[in-house]
C-alpha cells in the first residue's frame, strides 16, 4: 500500500463521471495503492439549461476540481479529457492519460434506424456544435435541436414519447379487454396487460415513462464512450457514426488526472498512463489549441498511432455545417506535437482561422442575450 496514505481525487458528481472515476480508482487500486474519491459540483453542473458552448469560459466542468488540487486540499483530479481547456496553470501537469475508450460518436434512435433512414426533417438532439454542423453536413433538411444533461437524461427524453404512446394503447387495450370479457370472439391486440409490458421494462425506460416531453426527437448524438461507460450502451439501439465523417472532439473518449507537478504526478504516470493514447490526444489538442477554437467552434480533431507516424484527421465547420476545411496529415510520432503546431497553422492559413473568428463573433453576440434566453432560477 501506499505509505504516504490514501490518494485522494477529485471527480465530477454525474453517474457517467463516477462510473470513469471508479476506472481510475480499480486501476490504481490494481496496483496496491489506496484511493479516495471525493466528488465536485462544477459549474457546468450546476446550470443545467445552458448549451456547453454558452457556459461562458472553457473548462465548465474542469475548473472547480483543479482548484481544489492547486489549493493542496487533493492530490489529483479526473476528468474527461474533451472537458479540458487546452490552457492550463503552470503547477498543473497531465499525469495519466489511461487507456482511451471509443473515440467516436454514436446516433441513438428509439428503434435502431440509421441516420440514412431518418426522414426528411427529423429531430436531432445535441448540445455539441461540432455534431451539429457535422449532422447539417450530411443531412441539410434536418432539424437539429438542442440537447442537455447526463447520459441517462438524454436516453430518457429519446425514449419517451414512444414509450408513452405504447402506455396509452396499451391502457385502452386493457379497458377494452375488460369490456369483453366473457366474449370468446374476442382477439386482444397485445398478450400482455399494461401492468406486465411495464414491469419487463428496463429502469431507463421506466424512468423515461414519467419525464415530461418538450421536443420529441427522432434520434440524438453522444460520445459513444459515454454510452458504454455508462453502462446503458446494450438498452437502446445505436449507429456507430464513421470518425471519417464525423471527426470526434479532440480528447473524445478519453480520460485524464491532473496533478500538480512533482512526486505524485509522477507516480501515478508511471502506473496507468498509456503512451499511445497520450501521443494521440496530444498530437488532437495540440492543434486544437494552436487553432484557439476552444468550444466556441466546430471543430473535429482525430489522431491515430500507425507505426512512425500520427495519422492526423481535422474538419473545422461553420456553425451551420455548410462550409469547411478538411484535411488529413502524418505527423511523426518522434515530433507529434511540434509537428501538430505546424499542420495547425497551415489549417489555419487555408481558411480554419477565418471559420473560428465567425464562429467566435457569433458567440460573443450570444453572450449578449435576451431576457428570455437568461436560465431561469439559478
Amino acid at each position: 500500500m501506499r505509505t504516504r496514505g490514501t490518494l485522494r481525487l477529485a471527480t465530477r458528481g454525474s453517474s457517467l463521471a463516477r462510473r470513469q472515476a471508479a476506472l481510475v480508482k480499480e486501476a490504481l487500486e490494481d496496483r496496491r495503492y489506496e484511493v479516495e474519491l471525493v466528488t465536485v459540483e462544477t459549474t457546468g453542473d450546476q446550470i443545467r439549461d445552458e448549451l456547453i458552448h454558452r457556459l461562458g469560459k472553457t473548462g465548465a466542468f474542469v475548473r472547480e476540481l483543479d482548484e481544489r488540487v492547486l489549493e493542496g486540499e487533493l492530490d489529483g483530479a479526473i476528468h474527461s479529457m474533451k472537458d479540458m481547456p487546452t490552457d492550463q496553470p503552470e503547477e498543473l501537469v497531465t499525469a495519466a492519460v489511461p487507456e482511451r475508450g471509443q473515440p467516436g460518436d454514436a446516433l441513438v434512435t428509439p428503434d435502431g434506424t440509421t441516420l440514412e433512414e431518418l426522414p426528411e426533417g427529423a429531430i436531432v438532439g445535441t448540445s455539441s456544435l461540432r455534431r451539429r454542423a457535422q449532422l447539417l453536413s450530411e443531412r441539410p433538411d434536418l432539424e437539429v435541436e438542442p440537447l442537455r444533461g447526463n447520459v441517462d437524461t438524454r436516453l430518457e427524453k429519446l425514449l419517451a414519447p414512444a414509450l408513452q404512446a405504447e402506455h396509452e394503447e396499451r391502457t385502452e387495450a386493457d379497458k377494452e379487454r375488460k369490456g369483453n370479457t366473457g366474449n370468446d370472439d374476442f382477439e386482444p391486440e397485445f398478450d400482455q396487460n399494461v401492468d406486465e409490458w411495464f414491469d419487463g421494462l428496463s429502469e431507463l425506460e421506466k424512468q423515461a415513462l414519467g419525464r415530461e416531453i418538450e421536443t420529441e426527437y427522432d434520434a440524438i448524438v453522444l460520445a459513444e464512450a459515454g454510452l458504454e461507460r455508462s453502462g446503458l450502451a446494450h438498452y437502446v439501439d445505436y449507429q456507430r457514426l464513421p470518425a471519417s465523417k464525423f471527426v470526434p472532439a479532440p480528447g473524445q473518449g478519453a480520460l485524464a488526472v491532473t496533478a500538480t507537478d512533482g512526486e505524485t504526478a509522477r507516480e501515478i504516470q508511471s502506473l496507468i498512463d498509456h503512451p499511445r493514447s497520450r501521443v494521440e490526444t496530444t498530437a488532437e489538442r495540440t492543434v486544437l489549441a494552436e487553432l484557439g477554437g476552444g468550444c466556441i467552434a466546430p471543430i473535429g480533431v482525430y489522431a491515430v498511432l500507425q507505426g512512425e507516424y500520427v495519422h492526423t484527421s481535422v474538419t473545422v465547420f461553420d456553425r451551420d455545417g455548410e462550409e469547411s476545411v478538411t484535411a488529413s496529415r502524418d505527423l511523426p510520432a518522434e515530433h507529434h506535437a511540434e509537428a501538430a503546431r505546424e499542420f495547425a497553422n497551415d489549417l489555419a492559413d487555408r481558411g480554419a482561422a477565418e471559420l473560428i473568428a465567425d464562429a467566435r463573433e457569433e458567440a460573443e453576440s450570444e453572450d449578449e442575450p435576451a431576457p428570455e434566453d437568461q436560465p431561469e432560477g439559478k
